[in-house]
């Protein structure tokens, strides 16, 4: 009895398994290499470069191996670091492997159809009698005692008691959370997909015009908004089904920072960030623009300077108005001293604790502005566009000194002296992580995470696979995209739209090979051809959809379009694959939506009018945050959508993070001490 309950009590604590997604051992994402693999027989995507390719085959004739059928083992397990599944393969994240997991249909369960072959057992019967000069097959601490741990040459058999202990070690399978190696690419079950939403029910919950929304960190049911001014609110998010609105009131704003913000038609306050820790230190962040000749303090060091060979004197030739006279800007706030504890506050102060960043821009446009934290690694990414004016003329985007057109990513936890500050040439009171890019292509600011990017409008990282994050990349003339972002990635803008070869015009910046980047193309995107014969459009990004409300979208990742005719849902074929396939879906306005929604003129289709941003809460429901004002996703029949999986459940608000003394009395909490009892003393026996 105690060990079911021991069972029951883990899968309560870890509800939600990770999954695989394809990562390189460096964990970027896999490319396509600009002339074929001669060795190793990954076509297509892979995670390795012709040079690499042919490392590898040196390694393996230097192993001597005399045996056909031992040398091809060992040969696709030595190419399985080209497998675009890599990652997973060597347990790169978690515990680092010299050998991928091999299939063993002995090591437990019965094994998938990704790995109906035991090749655990294949490798052991051909190569255990076969001599392997330095073999990838040697053990640290299991092998047998009169064999020396460094021996140069050395067969299976000499290594290891028998096949099972081999197996033990390097063995396992493909399940629904970890992969195994079965001496070919990994190739995932193609009917594990996951079918189009019939439609997309929404209720109007607010008439508020935002630009952002941010789960309050504490896990409560409540929600930051913001709008391009400079205010913030805190809201209470009804429960579903509850025909309840929204509560927010706008004259009375969690804070107002109206004051540092510059306000225009492509300027304002462009994003929020909540600390991880909120609830307990208070502190937000705010990215927004400023006029450094109105405000004091405003002014950083232009991105236009020699570092990135541009020279500040030349851009009035290629666009009009004064130069860096605005400046992106990253800002630490508090709301300390405005309650007994973080948590509950509902107010905050209005001044600035510290400046985090600061940058001046070249021109007026695409200067992205979302900053949020990684939940795993805990650091503030901020997107910034690649600064503006037509075809990004001196190639930011490109410029790996150039912190226009990336994605960057900071440490605010640990902030350097002034003296360091200046050593390291750092735009603010910011740390570098150890881990960015940095660190293995050095030609790259310290900040820089991936780049080649033109406008990034919302970024998410997916609740369920942190692994996931997704942005969504305003295009120029022809195409809107979606790109997975990775640890250095380039996502070819200015040299590509979208997939399309772009050829801009030539510029001071000089113009670029569409064979000099390896650029990772876009997972799912649109072509403004498709959609707006009349103009361009732009691209908002989402969220993979993970609340249990609409279980005929669970799993989707939901994206619009600026001018809201149009919302896709994008699904993994098949899933945790990396290949998304996408479908524009209906959407409606529930008829008993709390507030009445109006209808575009000759049209179903409500009256969205711009949709802004999306938004998720602390119970994964999706919000989109538009002209006229903020919308949830609800049950699809509430629309008269079929939804087969659909459930009628009672949700109710999430509870504060830390509980109540009260708390640590029920029932509950004390079955969940059991479990936690339970489970240390599992581990102790």
């Amino acid at each position: 009895m105690n060990k079911i309950l021991t069972v029951f009590c883990v899968l309560l604590l870890f509800s939600y398994p990770s999954c695989a997604l394809p990562l390189c051992t460096d964990l970027r994402a896999p490319t396509t290499p600009k002339s074929s693999l001669a060795f190793c027989p990954y076509n297509g995507k892979s995670c390795c470069n012709p040079s690499e390719d042919l490392a590898l085959q040196k390694r393996l004739q230097a192993m001597n191996i005399s045996d056909t059928a031992c040398a091809s083992a060992v040969k696709s397990i030595l190419c399985a670091t080209c497998d675009p599944f890599s990652a997973e393969l060597l347990k790169v994240k978690s515990d680092p492997r010299t050998v991928p997991i091999l299939c063993n249909s002995t090591a437990g369960t019965a094994v998938s159809s990704l790995s109906d072959n035991d090749f655990c057992s294949t490798t052991w019967n051909s190569c255990q009698n076969v001599p392997i000069l330095n073999s990838p097959f040697a053990p640290s601490l299991q092998s047998k005692a009169q064999v020396p741990q460094n021996a140069s040459l050395s067969k299976l058999t000499d290594l290891w008691q028998s096949k099972s202990d081999f197996c033990n070690a390097f063995g396992g399978v493909t399940d629904e959370i970890s992969l195994c190696f079965n001496g070919e690419a990994v190739s995932l079950n193609k009917t594990n997909t996951l079918p189009p939403p019939k439609g997309l029910c929404l209720e109007k919950i607010d008439n508020g015009s935002y630009l952002n929304m941010v789960a309050h960190p504490d896990g409560s049911n409540r929600a930051f908004f913001s709008n391009q001014a400079g205010k913030i609110w805190l809201a209470t998010i009804p429960d579903q089904d509850s025909g309840e609105v929204m509560g927010l009131d706008e004259s009375s704003p969690f804070v107002d920072l109206t004051d540092h913000v510059h306000l225009d038609t492509s300027f304002g306050m462009m994003g929020m960030a909540f600390h991880p820790d909120f609830a307990k230190n208070g502190r937000f962040f705010a990215s927004y623009n400023c006029d450094k000749e109105k405000s004091p303090g405003c002014g950083g060091i232009c991105a236009c300077n020699s570092d990135v060979g541009c020279d500040p004197s030349q851009l009035g030739s290629l666009d009009s108005g004064p130069h860096c006279k605005y400046q992106t800007v990253v800002s630490e706030f508090t709301s300390n001293g405005t309650a007994s504890n973080p948590s509950m506050a509902e107010k905050a102060s209005p001044f600035e604790v510290r400046r985090i960043f600061t940058m001046g821009l070249p021109f007026g446009a695409n200067h992205g502005g979302q900053i949020l934290f990684g939940p795993e690694d805990g650091y503030l990414y901020i997107m910034m566009g690649d600064g503006g004016s037509k075809g990004d003329p001196y190639n930011f985007a490109q410029n790996k000194k150039s912190l226009l057109g990336k994605i960057i990513r900071f440490d605010v936890d640990n902030i350097p002296s002034e003296e360091e500050i200046v050593k390291l040439g750092l735009w603010g009171n910011y740390s570098i992580p150890r881990d960015n890019p940095y660190s293995e292509d050095k030609e790259l600011r310290l900040e820089i995470w991936a780049l080649g990017l033109r406008n990034p409008w919302r970024c998410s990282f997916d609740s369920e696979r942190p692994s996931y994050f997704l942005c969504a990349d305003v295009g120029q003339d022809q195409y809107e995209e979606v790109d997975i972002i990775s640890k250095g990635g380039n996502y070819g803008w200015r040299v590509y739209e979208g997939p399309l070869v772009f050829k801009p015009q030539q510029t001071p910046g000089g113009n670029t090979s569409a064979n000099s980047i390896d650029s990772i193309l876009p997972v799912v995107g649109y072509s403004h051809s498709e959609i707006n014969k009349l103009g361009s459009a732009a691209i908002s990004g989402g969220y993979f959809y993970r609340a249990k409300t609409d279980m005929c979208t669970y799993g989707s990742y939901l994206y619009g379009d600026l001018y809201a005719n149009h919302i896709w849902a994008a699904s993994e074929t098949p899933q945790d694959s990396g290949n998304f396939s996408t479908t524009d879906i209906p959407f409606s306005c529930a008829p008993d939506s709390p507030i009445k929604c109006s209808s575009v003129p000759n049209s179903n289709l409500p009256a969205l009018e711009y949709i802004f941003s999306f938004g998720e809460d602390n119970r994964k429901d999706v919000f989109i945050l538009t002209q006229s004002g903020v919308y949830r996703v609800v049950r699809p029949s509430r629309c008269n959508y079929k939804c087969l999986k659909e459930r009628v459940i009672s949700t109710p608000s999430p509870p504060p993070l830390a509980p109540s003394p009260a708390d640590l009395t029920t029932p509950h909490f004390k079955f969940m001490l059991i479990c936690v009892s339970l489970l240390l003393l599992g581990f102790l026996l």
